[in-house]
């Protein structure tokens, strides 16, 4: 039998007794017997955790006040009172238990990414079964309609459709082709894939996913942090106000029972539940409503920063771009160019050294590389068939071949290439936006992000065509990564920055929230970034920035409407112009409109 099944014969229990009480007539002893019956059959679980609180020195908490209200209320033979206080706690618990489950249950759901099995295959046509996380790289795997991908991988045989929609929110599948990567926690809808793995389980998206999950209520916001120290501070407060307000007013009025019955409905409203539970609650459904979208949230804190968002600067390439290159220019015009640099990009991950590679598919292992050496922002060095070459942009040839590099106005990215110490020319790779690009950057000025900045290590042109089309006024070209977490330092207010390469890492890491996008970025990104995008649809930004300050109002609407409910009913049940129903209003009946608001933040 579950919990809230026990909690509600409890109540029912208790409700029933208290019935025949009131319609029987009974009276005397038998009446006490039973009304102490409906007492702990609707609240021994509070008592006895009252009791453990004290024996650990957490004395001030909400069952330490419903138990000490209830019994003086009992001890003053207001029976009724207090076992209808027990019954409407519970019933408040129930109703803020099943909102808080129901919201996890959907969070939980949505993120429902673990496969059961893999299908590890052991010869042609033949396969068994195995635990995902005991499959590793470079396994192959059979993936049958219905099923969910146990680990990142590449399509090696077959064509189907994939559903991404609890790694990416988007709606519509996306085909798999041989070739293809695929990622676990998609869903294969019609063909049966062969795949090779890439990661193993523990390396790949689905894992990378229910971690971030797992670990969001780690992040704590300020306003969670001001709740929990709040409760501290005002709970052992009012327990005080209550004994003065029970032995010193009798004094001079005289009537203790009176002051006393005033002092312990006191106790009653007293109660922070409504902050502690609601406070926190709201960013975890918001978190949850986001990740329905497929926006992470790494934690409340990221939620009340994006909330207070001023200022956004993105990554060119790869972020507002689409990082998929094509060689549009080389000069001189010389397929030796493209042989030494495509060569010298062969183990680069860059957009520029793949566009390289694809300029020249005779690029093989035929010709040696070796010493390959990227560095960061600037290009690479490798020795080609026993020749150095250096390929990146002006400055680092420069900083070779001295004031021999021939500069370029063309729109797109530049590629220099030295061989030997000497300026061989260089090659122009053009990038396109993103479709979402101008949409996302005036959607974020219309939510009153007040700059939107563009950095990139491109040259000035390339850097001037891309924010014109992007709508963007203020922007910074040929920048190292450490000039761009320079400027990220220097913007004012709280600033967001959105990139997508290991390049950006130090700039995620450093500003108030980095966001990274998981299509194409990289994992040292991912990992140093507060918020991650699963998809590279850029109008997920503003729609985080939405969600963020809808849970900001929520929250403040619990805690202005919770305080201030609960600081009216101190002041009339001090006055004795309020009794105990009123409080367990102020107590349960906040708590559960608090909670059931909090749930909000989930919903669009």
């Amino acid at each position: 039998m579950s919990v809230r099944v026990k909690s509600v014969l409890r109540i029912v229990m208790a409700g029933m007794i208290l019935f025949w009480l009131k319609f029987s007539g009974t009276d005397g002893a038998l009446s006490v017997i039973l009304y102490l019956a409906a007492y702990l059959a609707a609240g021994y679980d509070v008592i006895l955790e009252a009791w453990d609180g004290i024996r650990e020195g957490e004395i001030f908490g909400e069952c330490f006040l419903m138990s000490a209200a209830t019994t003086g209320a009992i001890i003053l033979g207001e029976y009724t009172e207090a076992c209808a206080v027990m019954v409407f706690y519970q019933i408040g618990e129930l109703f803020t238990d099943y909102a808080s489950d129901r919201t996890r249950e959907n969070v939980t759901a949505l993120m429902d990414l673990r496969p059961d099995y893999a299908n590890v295959e052991t010869g042609p046509g033949k396969y068994e079964r195995a635990d995902p996380s005991s499959v590793p790289e470079n396994t192959i795997i059979i993936v049958k309609p219905g099923e969910k991908v146990p680990a990142d991988g590449v399509v090696l045989d077959g064509r189907s459709s994939i559903d991404t929609r609890a790694l990416t929110g988007e709606s519509l599948p996306r085909s798999a082709n041989p070739g293809d990567e695929i990622l676990s926690g998609s869903v294969n809808i019609s063909g049966v894939l062969r795949v090779r793995t890439t990661k193993t389980f523990s390396q790949s998206t689905a894992s990378k996913i229910l971690a971030l999950i797992e670990n969001t209520s780690a992040n704590k916001s300020r306003s969670e942090n001001f709740t929990a120290r709040f409760a501290r501070i005002y709970t052992p407060a009012v327990c005080i106000s209550a004994l003065l307000l029970a032995l010193i007013p009798p004094i001079f009025a005289g009537n203790f029972r009176v002051w006393v019955y005033r002092a312990l409905t006191f106790l009653v409203v007293s109660c922070p539940c409504a902050l502690v539970v609601s406070v926190p609650l709201a960013f975890f459904a918001a978190a949850g409503g986001a990740g329905r979208r497929g926006i992470l949230i790494k934690g409340g804190i990221f939620v009340e920063r994006l909330a207070e968002l001023s200022a956004v600067i993105f990554d060119k390439t790869g972020t507002l771009t689409r990082g998929v290159f094509d060689v549009s220019k080389v000069y001189p015009d010389s397929r030796e160019i493209l042989h030494m640099a495509a060569h010298a990009e062969r183990y680069s991950s860059h957009p520029a050294g793949l566009a390289l590679r694809r300029a020249y598919p005779d690029e093989s292992d035929s010709c040696t590389v070796e010493d390959a050496q990227e560095i960061a922002g600037m290009g690479v060095r490798a020795r080609v068939n026993g020749s150095e070459v250096c390929a990146g942009n002006e400055a680092f040839i420069s900083g070779v071949v001295g004031d021999d590099v021939r500069p370029c106005s063309e729109a797109g990215t530049v590629v220099h290439v030295s061989v030997d110490g000497e300026y061989s020319g260089h090659v122009v790779i053009s990038d396109t936006l993103k479709d979402s690009a101008k949409s996302a950057v005036d959607a974020l000025r219309a939510e009153g992000v007040q700059r939107v900045i563009m950095l990139t290590g491109d040259n000035e042109s390339s850097a001037k065509e891309a924010a014109v089309k992007a709508g963007i006024t203020e922007y910074y070209s040929g920048l190292l990564p450490a000039d761009k977490v320079k400027i990220a330092e220097s913007v004012e207010g709280v600033c967001v920055f959105v990139g997508d390469g290991i390049n950006d890492a130090p700039v995620l890491a450093g500003v108030d929230v980095g966001v990274a996008m998981w299509g194409l970025g990289s994992d040292a990104a991912i990992e140093a970034a507060d918020v991650v995008i699963m998809d590279d649809d850029l109008m997920k930004l503003p729609e985080a920035v939405r969600i963020s300050r809808r849970c900001m109002r929520i929250v403040r609407e619990n805690v202005c409407g919770s305080i201030g409910i609960k600081l009216l009913c101190l002041v009339l049940g001090a006055a004795g112009l309020a009794g105990m129903r009123l409080a367990v209003f102020a107590d349960v009946g906040v708590m559960v409109l608090a909670v059931m608001n909090s749930v909000r933040a989930m919903l669009r």
